[in-house]
């Protein structure tokens, strides 16, 4: 057998794994030689972030630039574009620069982002012409910026970024305490007009998330927790009005709950606020407005059946919102006071995500489809429907896709539901297939009917191979009002859960779906809801692939960093005075009766679902039957792969897995292969 390594003298044990893998799967991937495949899903771009010029005329956006994963396990980067719109020219700014947080500065020709350029120490502050050219660092800090936000004259800055703290000990080692001596993550202002101007930290404590400039200069909008702490930024921040430089608290907004985006109306008197409707909502997902002199927040619309995602105001009296409903997504219009709730652009194929408006009403959207990821969408001004401008994967029209439509089912207790299902690319009417079923996470998130393949999402991959891939959004899910989103509260992997066996049930009935060819996969909540399904349903699902998933209640509760935002927003009910029913509620309380081959993997350095959760349900699996079951654990990574390498590695073993248990095809990462039969690169 030939060595390899050689020839990849710097590559780690990760690459060779999923190298091997790699070669592995081509018998498999031969089967079928259309549709997407885990390779095409690696190299797979988007545009993640965009601004439109105050006058409507220049656009800048940056674009995902994924890693190749045979070559590098790295997080993928963002470049910096701009678009010409009376041109309709894009040029690329920045190819060797990571960026984020891009802006226009005021009352300057020029573009800023933050990046952290080879030889810089932190993350700083850049600024490019809009012309182009070399960017040029603007101002840096003692630690990396977080985020920033300009004032309307171009020159004073509010950045966020964590205090710098000193290491006092005398030891070889310095031991880590936890949930102690955290660095806060401070607010700070300063002048770019005067040379050595004193940068002044705002005068409170706790940690800052949210600072923005009033109008006119003289106040900010502060959003802090008491903690850098997660639990204590979902649950505890406080919004309040300061002066410039943060030395005097002026107003305070008296509101509880999960925030979110907050907006100076254009003559400061007012703000506008995505926020929960109370401490007990799951997400920031409703529209308020309060004056600027503080106090209870007006909450507008509140029987609004879907999900407020971001707004900017039209005018003084008038805010532009972008919301989702249901599977969809709308634009639209709302007045100050609630009334004259107005839809600009109703729900369609395309699903928007993001926008931004210029004065003369030109609006650019974030948008994607079933057929192809996020891209930028412009809709000019007098216009009513929003034209696709960038094509950041020019090759995916050439892939075949699958068919997607939106389904609907109804629970046993008469609650409608909502989901999406992808039909296999060789779909024959009255043939039977096999199905993978996708929960989402949270239970506060949603599918919408757009873009739904990624690395650990089947997708269009599934479809090509033959399966229906079904996305429900069952009883807790976002994007039908506060009142669906608590509808699972109190009831963890009750209700909810039977939603998703019901849909199956429905598919099922329907005669397109094999019952015995069931799989389910999932992350966080949605691991949660493959190893119950694996365990509790086991009869049901003939296999899993779990995801950085809860296994067991109480000592899940105990090692997470949001054990408050489980107990006020899903158990509602403290883990001290009923320990059986969270562990009725586990899947390690059925495991012993597990016969469904389970693939579980996990991030070894998950704050979020420790990673000891997936050894508690491997073990029980393990040691009390005789299912397969295998436990995958990704060095460096956290509740989710960023890393290209880990993510295409995750991506091939799903697919694997499911292929063996749920097609028969024996294609597990274990079997044998002779390398000298393969080229690398294929």
């Amino acid at each position: 057998m030939k060595n390899y390594s050689s020839r990849f003298p710097n590559a780690s044990p990760l690459f060779f794994a999923v190298l091997l893998a790699f070669f592995i799967y081509q018998p498999a991937q031969a089967q079928s030689e259309k549709g997407l495949s885990p390779r095409d899903v690696s190299k797979i771009k988007q545009v993640d972030d965009a601004i439109i010029s105050a006058d409507g005329q220049t656009v800048a956006y940056t674009v995902t630039d994924p890693a190749n994963p045979l070559e590098e396990n790295k997080p993928t980067d963002s470049h910096l574009y701009m678009w010409s719109i009376d041109d309709s020219a894009g040029s690329p700014f920045i190819t060797t620069m990571d960026v984020n947080s891009i802006a226009f500065r005021p009352k300057h020709d020029a573009i800023t982002f933050l990046a952290k350029k080879e030889g810089d120490e932190s993350t700083v502050l850049y600024q490019i012409g809009m012309k182009g050219g070399e960017a040029q660092k603007i101002f840096s800090h003692a630690t990396s910026i977080a985020a920033y936000s300009w004032a309307n004259d171009g020159e004073h800055l509010a950045f966020m970024a964590k205090e710098k703290t000193e290491k006092d000990s005398t030891l070889p080692y310095q031991p880590e305490i936890y949930e102690e001596n955290v660095p806060q993550r401070r607010g700070f202002v300063t002048n770019l007009a005067k040379e050595n101007y004193d940068t002044y930290q705002l005068k409170m404590e706790g940690s800052i998330y949210t600072i923005k400039w009033a109008p006119d200069g003289k106040s900010l909008a502060v959003a802090v927790a008491p903690s850098p702490r997660i639990d204590d930024y979902y649950m505890k921040q406080e919004v309040m009005i300061t002066d410039h430089h943060g030395e005097k608290i002026l107003a305070q907004i008296n509101h509880q709950g999960k925030l979110g985006q907050i907006e100076w109306s254009p003559d400061g008197e007012h703000l506008a606020m995505i926020a929960a409707a109370d401490i007990h909502d799951p997400i920031a997902g409703r529209l308020f407005v309060v004056a600027k002199s503080g106090g209870k927040p007006t909450l507008l619309s509140p029987d609004f059946e879907g999900s407020f995602e971001q707004v900017q105001w039209a005018d003084n009296s008038t805010i532009q919102y972008l919301a989702s409903k249901g599977v969809w997504s709308t634009y639209g219009n709302i007045g100050i006071d609630g009334t004259e709730m107005r839809t600009e652009i109703a729900p369609g194929e395309t699903i928007l995500h993001q926008f931004a408006r210029a004065n003369n009403g030109a609006t650019l959207f974030l948008a994607d489809k079933s057929t192809h990821p996020q891209e930028l969408y412009l809709m000019k001004q007098n216009e009513n429907k929003p034209d696709r401008i960038t094509h950041s994967n020019p090759w995916l029209k050439d892939v075949p896709m699958a068919p997607q439509k939106v389904i609907t089912w109804k629970a046993e207790d008469g609650v409608e539901l909502q989901g999406l299902l992808i039909y296999p690319l060789s779909y024959e009417e009255g043939e039977k297939y096999p199905l993978i079923t996708v929960v989402h996470g949270g239970p506060e998130s949603h599918y919408d009917n757009g873009w739904l393949t990624d690395y650990s999402d089947p997708g269009q991959v599934g479809a090509g191979r033959g399966y229906f891939v079904f996305y429900p959004n069952y009883r807790g899910s976002t994007g039908r009002g506060v009142a669906f989103a608590k509808s699972s509260q109190a009831d963890m992997a009750g209700a909810e859960f039977d939603d998703i066996v019901q849909g199956v049930d429905q598919l099922v009935a329907e005669g397109i779906a094999d019952s015995a060819r069931v799989g389910v996969t999932g992350g966080s909540y949605g691991g949660y809801a493959t190893g119950w399904f694996a365990t509790r349903y086991t009869q049901r699902f003939a296999a899993g692939v779990m995801f950085v998933g809860i296994s067991n209640n109480i000592s899940k509760w105990g090692t997470s960093d949001i054990p408050e935002e489980l107990f006020l927003v899903h158990a509602r009910e403290r883990i001290w005075n009923n320990y059986q029913d969270f562990l009725e509620r586990s899947p390690i309380y059925y495991a012993g009766q597990a016969q469904t081959p389970l693939l579980i993997m996990a991030g070894k350095e998950d704050t979020r679902v420790d990673p000891g959760q997936s050894y508690e349900l491997y073990r029980h699996i393990k040691t009390r039957t005789d299912t397969p079951v295998r436990l995958v654990l990704y060095p460096g990574e956290g509740h989710g792969n960023r890393n290209a390498t880990a993510q295409y590695d995750y991506n091939l073993r799903m697919m694997r897995w499911f292929d063996e248990y749920l097609k028969g095809d024996k294609v597990r990462p274990d079997a044998e292969i002779n390398l000298e039969q393969v080229e690398i690169g294929n």
